[in-house]
């Protein structure tokens, strides 16, 4: 029994925890109706990203602009934020969305 516990124990470990992140705003651009949604997680962290959550979040950035909504350009840009002896122990994820209707209609 306790060598199955330690076995149980160290394939959680190894295999790493699924972990809920929100998408945040990290930047953007009015002028060009653009807007940079992002999350970090480290080597530990499966991340499970709610895209419905960033579209909404960033409609809203753009609506303030006077837009009607945001759409995901369709990509993601990772870049390791912290390297360790092992490899990348944080990583941060981008991704861009542009802003549609409104100002870009009449673009």
């Amino acid at each position: 029994m306790k060598k199955l516990t330690i076995v149980v124990i160290s394939a959680l470990i190894i295999s790493g925890c699924a972990a809920r992140k929100d998408m945040v705003p990290m930047g953007g651009s009015k002028a060009d109706g653009t807007v940079k949604m992002g999350y970090s997680f480290s080597s530990f962290e499966k991340p499970v990203v709610d895209l419905n959550q960033a579209a909404e979040l960033a409609g809203k950035k753009c609506k303030t602009w006077g837009y009607e909504g945001a759409e995901a350009f369709g990509g993601q840009t990772s870049q390791c934020a912290q390297a360790g002896p092992y490899g990348c122990e944080q990583m941060n994820v981008q991704v861009e969305y542009q802003c549609t209707g409104g100002k870009a209609s009449q673009n």
